[in-house]
């Protein structure tokens, strides 16, 4: 049997390039697709701005005419300029389990770096941090958020089989949602508004968001900043996400701090669990897909949390806490019972202890990995 790779480039390649983890999955009850017009996005550099700032490739692996894998390569330069650093990244990465064909695709990966004067290469991770990053090494009969990923227990094996060691791992936790918010939280709530005059900016419909959208982002880039793998996002790219994803948000999720001068120091953003809703939909929002969604974000039992970002300068003042406070009167009067975190860095102790205070299982692990080439 012919087994080859070759650079994608035209439409037709870049939807089967989409469409491959669709075929690969169609069987597992907890893998969940993405809009497939998202994804031919993102992969169009007529469409997505982060083109602009990276060098890139994308292949198909194929073995009798059929795919067999897919792999893409992103030198992100204004990350290796960040950090010192020559390495390529890894980017959605998807295989049968065959080493002969995830070897190819990590031997083109690895060429690709070399070949553009990287001295390594490491994830999967992508454009940015809201792009897909990591595989799951822990948590494969647990559902995925919308924001997560989920992958076959065999990938581990094939990374570690050619070459790639853990650079670092993001761990996930499911926290059972309070029946009732104590008193105490309330008045501490109160407290904090008073003491240092904030306001918190709550939201009925995405026409009251939309204004709010770049000040959110532009805060992002600033509470972000000393994350792993994070690149601050210039306005272009950051519409782009805003765009993507600012008509799934239900507005009641998604609360903002302001201070007495009406800035943004604080966000909280929600979205009750749209992962069986986009199994339903199997990657196309027309005809029913839409339906589904607009169902799931009514009457959720499931939240999944997706970014929270307070300013530097307001950190360790109270203002993360008044917003989960805020968030949680939402979730209790909305019926949610349990809340999905998406990942975070196994070394932020501060956020880690943060969510171990409530009922919580930490149930899901995504890992980077990287290989050095030189």
């Amino acid at each position: 049997m012919s087994l080859t790779i070759r650079k994608i480039t035209a439409p037709a390649d870049i939807k089967k390039f989409v469409e491959f983890p669709f075929e690969l999955y169609k069987n597992n009850r907890y893998w969940v697709p993405p809009i497939k017009m998202d994804e031919m996005r993102s992969l169009d550099p007529d469409k997505n701005p982060s083109f602009k700032y990276i060098t890139s490739a994308f292949w198909l692996a194929e073995r009798d005419g059929k795919v067999v894998g897919r792999i893409g390569a992103i030198i992100h330069h204004k990350s290796n300029e960040m950090n010192n650093e020559k390495l390529c990244r890894l980017t959605r990465f998807e295989c049968i389990d065959d080493n002969e064909v995830a070897q190819l695709l990590f031997h083109t990966a690895e060429q690709f770096a070399l070949d553009n004067g990287m001295e390594g290469i490491h994830g999967p991770l992508g454009f940015s941090n809201l792009d897909h990053q990591a595989v799951l090494v822990e948590g494969f009969e647990e559902l995925p958020s919308v924001a997560s990923e989920y992958h076959f227990p065999y990938y581990q094996t094939l990374f570690e089989k050619n070459g790639y060691t853990k650079q670092t791992d993001w761990i996930e936790f499911k926290l059972k949602v309070l029946e009732q918010i104590p008193e105490k939280a309330l008045r501490i709530n109160e407290i904090i508004k008073k003491k240092y005059n904030l306001t918190v900016k709550s939201f009925h419909s995405t026409a009251e968001m939309k204004p709010y959208s770049l000040k959110i982002f532009h805060l992002l880039n600033a509470a972000f900043s000393e994350l792993f793998s994070f690149v601050p996002m210039p306005d272009e790219v950051l519409q782009f996400y805003i765009d993507k994803y600012i008509t799934i948000l239900n507005p009641a999720f998604v609360k903002v701090v302001e201070d007495k001068d009406g800035e943004v120091i604080g966000f909280i953003i929600s979205l009750p669990s749209l992962s069986e809703a986009m199994q339903k939909a199997k990657g196309k929002v027309f005809p029913f897909g839409w339906w589904h969604i607009k169902k799931a974000l009514k009457k959720p039992k499931v939240a999944d949390l997706l970014l929270t970002g307070v300013h530097p300068d307001w950190q360790a003042q109270g203002v993360s806490a008044l917003l989960i406070t805020e968030l949680q009167q939402i979730m209790i009067h909305h019926g949610v019972e349990w809340v999905e975190t998406t990942g975070m860095i196994e070394t932020n102790e501060k956020a880690i202890n943060h969510w171990k205070n409530y009922e919580h299982v930490q149930h899901k692990r995504k890992r980077c990995y990287i290989k050095m080439l030189k």
